[in-house]
């Protein structure tokens, strides 16, 4: 099972979208010193998560996984990612946006669906 290079791009740029997404939510929870912290942090927090927890050559990916998981939790963790950022839209009231990031989403793992089997069967 290979990823072909373009779809493997797309991810990247939702993967983006959503770290930025998560930044600008982050930085409208507080109009205090906090809203620095919390611009940083939870941004890096999710990419912390998005790169720790892995299944073992995953194409998609480096193929290292520091702390592995089942190809389900995987899933998991994707979907909690990538549906937090179009959550974030909405709730911010970028509603078009959030729809496009959402169906942008939805098209890739359809686009996927050899690496979603693969999962599954991990």
């Amino acid at each position: 099972m290979g990823s072909h290079p373009v779809n493997l791009f797309v991810r990247f740029i939702l993967e983006l979208m959503a770290l930025a997404a998560m930044g600008l939510w982050a930085w409208k929870q507080s109009d205090s010193w906090m809203r620095f912290v919390l611009v940083l942090g939870v941004p890096i927090i999710a990419a912390a998560i998005w790169g720790t927890f892995a299944v073992p050559d995953d194409p998609s990916r480096s193929g290292a996984a520091p702390i592995i998981v089942s190809g389900i939790v995987r899933l998991a963790i994707e979907f909690a990612f990538f549906g937090f950022a179009v959550w974030i839209f909405w709730n911010l009231g970028y509603l078009r946006l959030s729809w496009i990031l959402g169906t942008v989403i939805a098209l890739h793992y359809m686009i996927s669906y050899d690496r979603i089997m693969w999962l599954l069967r991990r």
